[in-house]
């Protein structure tokens, strides 16, 4: 299985690598930006590079969806994962048209409201995971699974 895990360098990065246990034994790649964090955390991994800033950033959203169509065609990931933030929303939809599964974490400091990033992957994510109860009257489908940290 070959997995791509998406996110902004910070926090998002951080969720991600968390999930290490699951990931470590696939093959894969992250696409994230070319931060001093993420280029310590990932150094050893391999890593595209998307644009930042990506909140309500146009030019940078049509550079990322080049860059997921580019990557997605060439990589052709079973699952891409992601905790955020707005570079997922490229990954997301257009990996939809390469046939690979979708897996959305909301943050974990959201506790009963939705992230911008969330309500807009939802409808195309396969499997949509809050950390918190009261999540799940934001995300009918979603999945509880509680803290990652």
């Amino acid at each position: 299985m070959k997995v791509c895990l998406v996110g902004s360098s910070g926090g998002h990065l951080t969720h991600l690598y968390l999930l290490r246990p699951f990931w470590e034994k696939y093959d894969r790649f992250w696409v994230t930006f070319d931060k001093e964090d993420a280029r310590s955390l990932l150094k050893d991994e391999q890593v595209y590079n998307c644009s930042f800033p990506t909140n309500r950033n146009l030019k940078n959203l049509i550079k990322n969806t080049f860059l997921a169509w580019k990557v997605l065609k060439k990589e052709r990931p079973d699952v891409i994962i992601s905790s955020g933030a707005a570079v997922a929303v490229p990954f997301f939809y257009i990996g939809k048209l390469f046939r690979s599964k979708t897996v959305y974490i909301e943050v974990f400091d959201r506790i009963d409201k939705p992230t911008l990033t969330g309500k807009l992957v939802y409808p195309v994510t396969d499997r949509f995971i809050v950390q918190w109860p009261e999540m799940k009257k934001v995300y009918h489908k979603s999945i509880n699974l509680g803290s990652i940290f």
